[in-house]
């Protein structure tokens, strides 16, 4: 759904605010994949999203990554349902993992990576743990957040260039009907459109040259520029 009314109480110009949502927030008409990505985080509602695809057929194991923010130092906690999901955690892994238990997802489908601390290593860190397992998915879903959905598009498709990418977006207080509304919305999505220069910079160079060698962690091609930039 496309911005029409800015209410009178956001400053943005309404085709800014369209260009910048269709952008930021992916979606995709999902079919069967061959696995059910999530990148780390404290919401529940990722994992439970991915136990619902996975109980639904959509694919035959779950690979929930993260161990907690390189910012944090440790496990932030549960950022909501803490009455349903009120234990201890250590990781973002280990809390993922519980409510994929929790909500049906047998333990033999779910492939834990437990080192991650940012989205990059997400991605890169998922594919060493499925090569080890002698995995490489041709098509998998990733349930993120939907504010995070461009910027894990990117960071998994280079990771998994051979793979062929279908979002699931979980939308948790911003959403892409809302996010220019609210002093938080503006934060989160205008700061990940920082962060996608930023964090990807490098990366993009190592792209750019040509130049798979240079890519931090990664042994594989990179993908083009069409795939990591599609709409």
């Amino acid at each position: 759904m496309r911005c029409e009314s800015l209410r009178g109480t956001c400053m943005m110009n309404r085709r800014i605010v369209n260009d910048i949502t269709d952008f930021i927030f992916v979606e995709d008409q999902l079919e069967k994949a061959d696995a059910i990505f999530i990148p780390g985080g404290s919401y529940p509602e990722l994992p439970e999203r991915a136990a619902e695809l996975w109980k639904e057929g959509y694919a035959p194991y779950v690979v929930p990554s993260g161990r907690y923010s390189i910012t944090k130092g440790e496990f932030a906690g549960v950022k909501s349902k803490a009455e349903k999901y009120g234990k201890a955690y250590a990781t973002e892994c280990e809390f993922y993992t519980d409510v994929l238990r929790t909500n049906g997802v047998d333990s033999s489908c779910i492939f834990q990576e437990e080192e991650a601390q940012f989205t990059a290593e997400n991605a890169r860190f998922t594919r060493r743990l499925l090569e080890a397992k002698g995995l490489h998915p041709r098509k998998a879903i990733l349930c993120c957040k939907g504010f995070h959905s461009r910027r894990c598009l990117m960071y998994y498709q280079f990771s998994f260039p051979d793979t062929e990418f279908m979002i699931a977006p979980v939308c948790v207080n911003v959403t892409r009907e809302n996010w220019h509304l609210t002093a938080l919305g503006q934060e989160k999505v205008l700061g990940e459109l920082t962060r996608l220069g930023t964090q990807f910079g490098p990366e993009w160079e190592s792209l750019r040259r040509g130049n798979a060698a240079t890519a931090p962690e990664s042994q594989c091609a990179h993908p083009t520029i069409p795939q990591m930039f599609r709409f």
